[in-house]
């Protein structure tokens, strides 16, 4: 397994963080201080794809739900990318978080669910 990384990618007025590799207690705190920062004022949504999230513990759980609360205290959304076969597809649904932000198949059916056009300029 790898350490997480993320990549950003803006739509519109939503902010995509692309997370791969492993989210665990070593560094699920710093990955939320990070896509909290990226999600200024003047967006409307986050979008968490964990399409190529190969491992998730209780503290990458934690950060989903602290930033889905954090989010919503602001008056954003939040959306998940998490295809069918994805390795924390249980560990997400076990977890009760598919009932709070139910996820996605993939990048462009969260999108659309959040009004964003497919054709939407990425930056």
């Amino acid at each position: 397994m790898t350490p997480g990384d993320i990549q950003f990618s803006t739509y519109e007025a939503v902010v995509v963080a692309h997370i791969s590799g492993e989210v665990d207690m070593s560094n699920a705190p710093d990955m939320a201080t990070t896509i909290g920062s990226a999600a200024t004022n003047e967006m409307t949504a986050v979008v968490l794809d964990l399409s190529d999230v190969e491992y998730l513990d209780s503290a990458g759980i934690h950060l989903v739900f602290t930033l889905r609360e954090n989010l919503r205290a602001r008056g954003q959304e939040m959306r998940l990318v998490v295809p069918g076969d994805s390795p924390v597809n249980d560990t997400l649904r076990l977890a009760g978080v598919s009932q709070l932000a139910p996820p996605s198949r993939d990048l462009a059916e969260a999108l659309r669910d959040l009004g964003v056009e497919e054709g939407a300029s990425q930056q």
